[in-house]
């Protein structure tokens, strides 16, 4: 389903989706179809956010496009072994 039909049926709502297909553009991922789950209500959004699965996401409806912005976390060090 393209993102625009979730937000025809579930309008501003937050949604857990299952992401099935995006593209990569410089440091976002365009989501392009996605199978909704189901409604998440407001108070429960945060915890179900940081619970989700990977593959879904947590996102309101109210968002013309569903990007996920990709960051490099420039104080996370890896360590490597010697």
């Amino acid at each position: 389903m393209k993102w625009q039909q979730v937000r025809e049926l579930f309008p501003n709502q937050f949604v857990l989706l299952s992401v099935l297909d995006y593209r990569e553009e410089e440091d976002k991922k365009i989501i392009t179809e996605v199978a909704p789950v189901r409604v998440i209500d407001e108070k429960d959004a945060n915890r179900e956010f940081f619970s989700a699965e990977p593959g879904s996401i947590v996102y309101h409806t109210s968002n013309v496009d569903c990007v996920i912005h990709l960051r490099k976390d420039p104080l996370l060090r890896v360590r490597r072994k010697v």
